[in-house]
């Protein structure tokens, strides 16, 4: 069970948003400064460019590119990775994991992607047990079990985003193991060590902790300790 701390980027700056909605953005600063903090404690970190996720094309790129050189952390990245030209990008200066939303239903694309990078990771981000798209703004008609029945044998590592939870800091949704062996990472609502524990229970292999970290309701080291 590994834990990623968020950084989500808006304008530049780290942020949180409350169930993804960008009218209620609550900023937190220097992201590098962030990273730099969260590089003393592990090695991998998650971020989101959430105004890639609203206009559809990454746009912190140069930012997510600066983490990486002062701090040396392992990035997976997600917010608007809708073309190929976009994800190339990514890896070519040093992301381990692109984080493909919207675009994880168009097969085609999909497979390309899939045959020419590594590490590519499917994001099923949840309202009401269906699947959220371009920037969890429309709803889609399809079930995250259906998405996953259909998208698992071209990738083999999925984040499962809990969207009502998110920002929320009122702990996880409650869920049971749908997934196989791939490898399957939580996201949403995670305020205690309670719920890493719960997750861990469940069958996840890592958890995303954003706000809950950023507010002091829980603490890296305590996290790590208990895992």
């Amino acid at each position: 069970m590994r834990v990623y701390p968020a950084i989500d980027l808006m304008s530049g700056k780290a942020v949180r948003l409350y169930k993804g909605k960008k009218e209620s953005v609550k900023v937190y600063g220097d992201p590098v400064e962030i990273a730099k903090d969260f590089a003393k404690l592990l090695d991998k970190i998650h971020v989101v460019d959430l105004d890639g996720a609203f206009e559809g094309k990454p746009k912190n790129l140069d930012i997510v590119r600066g983490i990486i050189e002062e701090t040396g952390l392992k990035i997976q990245v997600g917010g608007g990775f809708r073309d190929y030209e976009s994800i190339a990008k990514a890896y070519s200066i040093g992301v381990e994991n692109v984080i493909i939303g919207t675009k994880a239903f168009d097969l085609g694309f999909l497979e390309k992607v899939t045959q020419d990078f590594g590490g590519i990771t499917v994001s099923l981000d949840a309202r009401g047990g269906r699947i959220a798209v371009k920037g969890w703004e429309e709803e889609s008609s399809i079930s995250v079990e259906e998405a996953y029945e259909m998208l698992r044998k071209y990738v083999n590592r999925f984040i499962y985003t809990a969207i009502e939870k998110d920002g929320t800091l009122t702990g996880i949704e409650k869920i049971e193991r749908f997934w196989g062996r791939e490898e399957f990472i939580y996201a949403g609502g995670v305020s205690s060590v309670e719920d890493i524990l719960k997750l861990k229970e469940i069958g996840f292999s890592g958890a995303i902790v954003g706000k809950a970290l950023y507010e002091e309701k829980i603490s890296l080291e305590e996290i790590l300790e208990v895992l």
